[in-house]
């Protein structure tokens, strides 16, 4: 590889790129060695050979073996990292791809069960090895493979989802911080849940009183925890079997405070605002509205509506949770538009908190693909 590819190896960020090869591996996808641009062994990697992302480095060991005892090492240091996490939720994420040494490789647990997704052409070759590992280690009696996400394609791979060890059912229920709710782990969005949100949901739960609102509800993950303090919660969704999901989960609880109300957002914020309504906690946790570099000057102009209104909403000293889980808005202009927000808003809006990712899903400070997730919570003064 180049030079500049060594830098950023060097500098710690695992991604070599297709531009950065000044040869080519002549072998199937799977674990190669890797040479600096002088011919020096600085490594081990997994190659993609259809993939624009080629390598994506293991081990800076350029004599390590990347066998079944690799990679039980490997995801048992992640899975011990986890055992904070397990003693408040039982749905959390296992292994986080690059930023726990096993890029492309996502392990979340649900229960007695495990959801995997293998991202890349390269680690698809270790499947055996993988999942021999999480046996192990968990004990699961079931390990799902949901291998449908788009990116599978660019690596030439099937998309699919495929029970690869026991049973998994189609519903699990879990626990976070005290609320309960079912995942979807055959269907559902991600791998059956909004496992990213878990801290986030608990800090909007402390805060809530009065009259809640929950924009892009979903399955009412947040809404659960708006209802333990609010007086009434309003779960709002365009989709309505995302709200039956929503509304089984209250019940789930014994929740009887949360109206469920399928409607877009936009137009829902809009005419709340024009009715004069008021909210005591407010909460914007929408879908990534920028999904590509591209996109990111549209996906600005609505993250600023969204959050101008909701702020707009606030009762005297009511709080609003905003987040976006756009990897392409930086920490520094989601701030930056909620100032902008802020001040069309006319309100006077105190920071609280800013917010990222939890534990399990952990941002590595060289590797920036790693943390998406950013999030603020607002109060109003007046």
């Amino acid at each position: 590889m180049n030079r500049k590819a060594e830098r950023r190896w060097a500098a710690g960020h695992p991604w070599i790129f297709r531009s950065d090869l000044l040869e080519r591996a002549d072998s199937p996808a799977g674990a190669v060695r890797v040479q600096s641009a002088k011919g020096r062994p600085i490594g081990v990697a997994l190659w993609s050979p259809k993939s624009e992302i080629s390598l994506r480095m293991l081990d800076r060991d350029p004599l390590a073996e990347i066998d079944g005892a690799w990679w039980h090492r490997r995801i048992g240091d992640a899975v011990r990292r986890r055992e904070r996490v397990s003693s408040v939720a039982t749905a959390y994420r296992l292994v986080h791809g690059e930023a726990d040494g096993c890029p492309s490789l996502v392990c979340d647990r649900y229960g007695d069960h495990v959801v995997v997704q293998l991202l890349s052409a390269g680690i698809a070759h270790f499947q055996k090895e993988i999942v021999d590992a999480l046996i192990d280690l968990i004990d699961p009696a079931g390990i799902l493979a949901r291998n449908d996400v788009p990116v599978r394609t660019k690596e030439g791979l099937a998309r699919t989802v495929e029970a690869l060890h026991g049973q998994v059912p189609r519903e699990i229920e879990v626990m976070e911080n005290g609320v309960r709710y079912l995942a979807a782990p055959w269907d559902g969005q991600k791998t059956g849940a909004f496992l990213d949100q878990r801290e986030n949901r608990a800090l909007a739960g402390t805060v809530s009183r009065g009259r809640a609102l929950d924009c892009f509800s979903y399955h009412g993950s947040f809404a659960l925890h708006l209802a333990r303090g609010a007086d009434s919660v309003t779960a709002l969704d365009s989709s309505g079997p995302a709200l039956e999901r929503a509304r089984a989960n209250a019940e789930l609880n014994g929740f009887g405070n949360i109206d469920f109300a399928e409607a877009d957002a936009f137009d829902f914020l809009r005419a709340a605002e024009a009715a004069g309504e008021r909210y005591d906690t407010v909460v914007l946790d929408p879908p990534a509205f920028a999904k590509t570099k591209q996109s990111l000057p549209g996906a600005l102009r609505g993250y600023k509506e969204i959050n101008l209104r909701g702020m707009k909403l606030l009762a005297p000293g009511g709080y609003l949770f905003t987040a976006s889980c756009s990897f392409h808005l930086s920490r520094e202009l989601f701030l930056e538009m909620l100032r902008d927000a802020a001040a069309d808003s006319g309100r006077t809006l105190a920071l609280r908190a800013t917010t990222g990712q939890p534990e399990d899903h952990p941002e590595i400070l060289t590797i920036p693909e790693t943390g998406y997730i950013k999030g603020a919570l607002l109060q109003a003064l007046d």
